[in-house]
């Protein structure tokens, strides 16, 4: 396969986590005889200080015509001043909107050999796998009027939060289809007591469960799934939430594996690429970590991660993505571990190790 791969560094650790995986894409690529063409554009802080603007016009073009996007992570304390016209994470919203990608999956699943670095007991996490779909270019993110002024002498804010009902009907699908080939159970969750588009928002998916005899239904507010992350985790199979409730809670639920640093996430709409998959951005959950970057520390494992749904999603290449986690799998397994993981393994001694298993591993001609 022939492939073009538009990578997006961004900022902080996101150059040195982008170069691992290209390392790890090149050497899948050169395994199992595939071509990935891959190409670095500009996004987030470096691109408002080249070119005033965090989301450059041939940054999106570029991303528009690939046939998927891998990115490392925006933001930083440089341009984090409250007043600033302009701020890195309007780069990652204007990317999401402009790729139409209105679904954001999650997986969590702890490795065994980190139940250890999670704050909750081993016995609450051992048998965790979810997934979180997270609606993604809607909500209180993007909604209009979005604005501060002054009134009566003093300062005044507004965000909108704002759903259609088609945008609540597509986001649910994708979770039924989802948990029909998993557990069988989607839990929805909202705010249905305080807000009207959480009203709507469960109004919607209870439509939508009909169609899906065989799924089971659940019903949370965002403050009992917060508190149920914790107290049961093991008990959730698909989560389907609106933007910002899944931006905090996927967080919250990325200690279920020990670090945030291991968490991959794909980002899916409707556009698709040429070779008929969804034209997807993939990219770690963490931020951009400036405390350290340029340490060469930072852990590589969620944008790995995210490197093989690119493959499973944009690609087709499932036998690939697979390779890659096990790859990764079999690393942690070895302990070779980041110092977010209690390790001392830098990134590029993780990466080595995970690109080793890769060719340690059985490769048709």
């Amino acid at each position: 396969m022939k492939a073009t791969i538009a990578c997006l560094p961004g900022d902080g650790i996101g150059p040195e986590v982008i170069e691992a995986t290209q390392t790890v894409l090149k050497a899948v690529a050169e395994a199992y005889g595939h071509s990935f063409e891959m190409e670095n554009y500009p996004i987030g802080g470096i691109a408002i200080d080249q070119f005033q603007n965090p989301l450059p016009d041939s940054t999106l073009e570029a991303c528009q015509n690939a046939d998927a996007v891998l990115l490392g992570a925006v933001g930083g304390p440089k341009w984090d001043a409250p007043d600033a016209p302009m701020r890195p994470e309007q780069g990652l919203l204007a990317i999401r909107k402009g790729l139409g990608v209105y679904a954001n999956l999650r997986p969590v699943k702890p490795h065994p050999r980190l139940l250890h670095a999670s704050p909750l007991k081993a016995e609450k996490i051992a048998e965790v796998d979810l997934i979180f779909v997270r609606e993604l270019t809607s909500g209180i993110y993007f909604g209009q009027p979005k604005k501060r002024w002054v009134e009566e002498g003093e300062e005044r804010a507004v965000d909108t939060l704002a759903y259609r009902e088609g945008e609540v009907r597509r986001i649910a699908h994708l979770a039924f289809q989802l948990a029909s080939q998993r557990k069988c159970k989607v839990t929805s969750i909202d705010k249905a007591n305080i807000l009207e588009t959480s009203r709507l928002w469960r109004k919607v998916v209870s439509e939508v469960a009909k169609e899906y005899p065989d799924v089971t239904l659940e019903h949370l507010l965002v403050d009992a799934a917060a508190m149920y992350l914790l107290q049961r985790p093991a008990s959730f199979d698909v989560l389907v939430t609106e933007n910002m409730f899944g931006d905090i809670l996927t967080d919250e639920a990325s200690m279920l594996t020990g670090s945030m640093g291991n968490m991959a996430s794909a980002s899916l709409g409707d556009y698709q690429n040429q070779h008929g998959k969804p034209r997807g951005l993939y990219e770690p959950i963490h931020g951009s970590a400036p405390d350290i970057a340029g340490k060469g520390i930072a852990n590589p494992v969620g944008t790995i991660l995210s490197a093989a749904l690119l493959l499973r999603y944009s690609l087709g290449l499932e036998q690939e993505a697979q390779a890659i986690e096990r790859a990764v799998d079999e690393t942690l397994s070895l302990g070779i571990l980041s110092p977010d993981l209690g390790g001392s393994a830098n990134t590029a001694a993780m990466t080595r190790v995970i690109i080793e298993r890769l060719a340690a591993a059985t490769v048709p001609a």
